[in-house]
């Protein structure tokens, strides 16, 4: 591995870090109204959440640059309020992870949420408890393991994002070039073949690291919920 390889993966393991911190509270949110929610509308935000996972990467990739660009109702707002510019920063590659894995995070935590029996919450309200604090100190706890599980799924997804990413933030080394990215370099350039099996071999044991440690806490979430 050269230092430039281990930049890489270090700018990844970031954006894919930044990517789900930031989609962490957004998913849950999401995930607790389409599983406890009654509310016109509800179909077309589900399908709406789920965009991204039937859309071409490179269409999600232009909405964003269409929207978080600098002449972007959002985007110029972000650089004017926030002083936040996503355009060629590693900000907007974590954009567009975070984009391209809230579907994921958002279904695996609605169908923990689901899992949880509404008798234990509707209780805890008879004995005075707000709808926040059952959400806080019942759902919560109780749907943890399918949360957790849905947070590094969505990680996993993170690390491999390529479309959205290279067409909303290009692909600058040091700065945008994540693990995807750069393999895609580097297939462009004779004699990058080794460079090329590093970077994949990083990329496969990350990604089935995550998908392990997913699968894991989803069968324990299984093993709880049948006990109970």
């Amino acid at each position: 591995m050269t230092p430039e390889e281990w930049e890489i993966v270090r700018l990844s393991l970031k954006v894919g870090a930044v990517a789900v911190a930031a989609c962490l509270p957004v998913a849950l949110a999401l995930a607790w109204a389409l599983a406890r929610g009654r509310f016109p509308g509800k179909v077309l935000l589900d399908a709406l959440i789920h965009l991204p996972l039937v859309l071409p990467p490179v269409v999600t990739g232009w909405l964003l640059l269409l929207a978080f660009g600098p002449q972007g109702p959002v985007g110029a707002w972000a650089e004017q309020a926030l002083g936040l510019t996503f355009m060629f920063r590693w900000t907007g590659a974590a954009l567009a992870a975070a984009i391209m894995a809230l579907p994921l995070m958002v279904r695996a935590m609605r169908l923990s949420i689901e899992a949880v029996d509404q008798r234990l919450e509707a209780a805890a309200m008879t004995l005075g408890a707000s709808r926040w604090r059952v959400f806080r100190t019942i759902t919560v706890p109780l749907a943890l393991p399918g949360v957790i599980a849905g947070t590094v799924l969505g990680f996993a997804r993170s690390l491999g994002e390529f479309g959205a990413t290279i067409t909303f933030v290009s692909n600058i080394p040091g700065e945008t070039q994540t693990l995807p990215l750069a393999i895609y370099s580097a297939l462009q350039i004779p004699g990058g073949e080794s460079a090329v099996t590093r970077l994949a071999m990083i990329s496969v044991l990350l990604s089935l690291a995550a998908l392990v440690v997913s699968e894991m806490l989803a069968r324990r979430m299984g093993r709880s919920s049948h006990v109970l």
